[in-house]
This record gives structure tokens, sequence and C-alpha cells, in this order.
């Protein structure tokens, strides 16, 4: 029953973290494929950072940050009564720092990809810039929002790092599938973690033909 909650607990943690991420990586993500300003290469490399940072010094720092003794921390602590170290809230905002270039990414690269001539020509017709981004773009780039949904969706499934650091493992709040298999394995247990790991690995392929099936060979490409 134990592991059942930290596959029901990380399957939450996944769909919020990539249903927030999508509300904020879209808008980002069209402003880095088409902004001229030149701090435009200072914010996609922030953006990309968590791909290249050990998440343990990612994680680090945010729990220094969620810290009821830094201004964020103790902001959120006056808002909920609660800290955002070791909780689920924590969680998600730290998930949705560590997947935000898988889900960025590939919309700038869809988003890229729509013809500027088609935008124009809609625009000359009368179509208010929200038309032709409901209307045209949205669809045009369809397959770089599943890539980035399905990418930032399995990135968050197998977290550890930023979990570990952020959440710890407290059963039914921050006890993820990756901690459960670090604890079986720390047990001895080779049987649950085999199972574990087994779904984990059986999911990653899934989402992973997703992904290629949809998109073809260039949909992993985050650069």
């Amino acid at each position: 029953m134990t592991e059942l909650n930290a596959v029901w607990l990380t399957l939450q943690l996944a769909s919020t973290t990539t249903v927030l991420l999508l509300l904020v990586g879209a808008p980002l993500a069209w402003w880095l494929a088409h902004s001229r300003n030149p701090a435009r290469p200072i914010i996609e490399a922030l953006t990309a950072m968590p791909l290249v940072m050990p998440p343990t010094v990612i994680g680090f720092y945010l729990l220094l940050l969620f810290s009821p003794n830094s201004w964020l921390g103790n902001f959120w602590f006056t808002l909920t009564g609660s800290t955002l170290a070791f909780s689920f809230s924590g969680l998600v905002l730290a998930s949705m720092l560590y997947s935000l270039p898988f889900m960025v990414q590939p919309l700038v690269n869809a988003f890229a990809a729509v013809d500027e001539g088609l935008r124009e020509a809609a625009a000359t017709l009368g179509a208010t810039p929200a038309d032709i981004f409901r209307k045209l773009v949205l669809p045009l780039s369809k397959r770089g929002f599943i890539t980035a949904c399905v990418l930032s969706f399995a990135h968050t499934i197998g977290e550890f790092g930023i979990i570990l650091m952020v959440g710890g493992n407290i059963p039914g709040e921050t006890r993820m599938i990756s901690i459960a298999i670090y604890e079986q394995v720390e047990t001895l247990n080779y049987a649950q973690a085999h199972i574990l790991s087994g779904g984990l690995l059986t999911f990653s392929f899934i989402a992973l033909c997703t992904v290629y099936v949809t998109n073809g060979r260039s949909a992993l490409r985050l650069n």
C-alpha cells in the first residue's frame, strides 16, 4: 500500500508540474522564439541550466530558498502557515524549475517553425493576435506541445536528486517512486525495487516511443 501511495503521489506531482509548466512555458517559449531583445541569450541560458546543473546543486539552493528564513519561504509560511521545504507544494515548484527546459525548448522549436508569412497573411485578413495564435499557431505547433508535455511529465516522474534534497522522504507527502526505489535498495529488498524500477523503465520506453512516433527522429532535439 505504501508503494502504491508513492506511485499515486508521483503521478500527481508529474501531472501538476506539467500543467503549470504549460501555462508558464508556452508564453516564455513564444517570447524566446520571436524576441530580438539583447537579454534573450541570457534568458535562454537560465532556462536551459537544469540540463547541465547537478540536481543536488539545484536542490541545495532551492532548499535554502524555501527555508522560512528566506524571503520566499517566509512569504509562503505567512500566507499558508506551512513551509515550502519538505512539502508537496515545494516539490511542485522545484520540479517546475528542473523540468522547465523540457517544456520550453520543444515549444521554442515548434513556434520558430511556424512560417512568419502565414501569420502576416492572417493579420492582413483582419485576424487578431489571439486569433492567429489560437487558430493558426496552436494547430501547427501541436507536435511540439505533445513532445513538451510528454517529456516534462516523464522527466518529473524520474526525478531523484531534487526530490531527495527538497522533499526528503515523508510518506504521503514527498515520498515519490524514485525515493521508494532507493529505500528498497538500501534495505536489500531487491524484489520490490525490481517491480518499481521495471515500471519506470516501461513507462520511460512508452513515453519516448510516443514522442518519436508523433514527431519523428528530431523530436528530442533540445537546441
